[in-house]
């Protein structure tokens, strides 16, 4: 489990520890990292292995995957998580925003699944869920960065979910919507400062464009990844879906 120590990646790393499963967690931040995994050690009884590290690293990827797969023999569902990019009209980003978002938001889901898809194939089982943004599903204003890559992801996903699907290994996608974490609040934060409004206004006005009328919850998010890595999902491959409260208005 990637950037797993807080938000989104935190509230799923707990909810398969409450499923029982042995975790492997990292993030940058090693203090952070370690009072999340000891929280989850303390309220779950699982076993839990914990590594800080940098997600856009090829060889700290893999030597987190090896140490996985020393400690645990074997690997059955991994889910990938980083920090999205900073938000920024168009103009204001450089080329060095770009390559840094390519390499945090795609290429980090790259190197696991370098790392852990021939290991699944090799099981005959396994899911590889990558999480992304509902911004795949609809662009959200000031995010172009996060717009633009994660559409890549999507693209790898459903490629991934075809070549493996013969050895029973399933590659979803699940994109957030608005949903309340410190990275939002950073968000809210910024745009509330560059129109002069409280970060209030921002929530008030994200929150009305999405038919349930508020804010999302990690542990609503984290609902789906479990459901998604469980044998309830055995026949649901290759899909991008979407846990925003109805924000995203296309069909599909």
């Amino acid at each position: 489990m990637a950037a797993s120590s807080e938000g989104l990646g935190k509230a799923v790393a707990l909810g398969l520890a409450r499923e029982g499963a042995r975790l492997a967690l990292c993030a940058r931040t090693e203090s952070t990292l370690a009072a999340t995994a000891e929280g989850i050690r303390r309220e779950t009884g699982v076993e839990v292995l914990a590594r800080p590290l940098d997600v856009s690293l090829e060889d700290q990827v893999h030597s987190f995957v090896q140490a996985a797969l020393a400690q645990f023999g074997r690997l059955d569902v991994v889910v990938t998580n980083a920090g999205g990019p900073p938000s920024k009209p168009f103009a204001a980003t450089t080329i060095e925003d770009w390559q840094r978002a390519v390499q945090l938001n795609l290429m980090s889901i790259l190197y696991f699944a370098r790392e852990t898809l021939p290991v699944m194939r090799d099981q005959k089982w396994g899911r590889f869920i990558t999480i992304t943004s509902v911004a795949v599903k609809q662009p959200v204003d000031g995010l172009v960065l996060s717009n633009s890559v994660r559409q890549a992801v999507v693209g790898l996903v459903k490629t991934l979910s075809n070549e493996y699907a013969s050895a029973n290994v399933l590659v979803n996608n699940v994109c957030p919507g608005f949903t309340r974490t410190a990275r939002l609040d950073d968000l809210s934060g910024r745009l509330a400062a560059n129109e002069g409004v409280d970060p209030a206004e921002i929530h008030r006005r994200w929150s009305s464009q999405i038919p349930l009328g508020r804010l999302g919850t990690p542990e609503e998010f984290a609902n789906a990844v479990v459901f998604l890595a469980s044998e309830c999902a055995s026949y649901i491959t290759g899909a991008s879906i979407a846990v925003d409260g109805g924000f995203a208005k296309g069909v599909f």
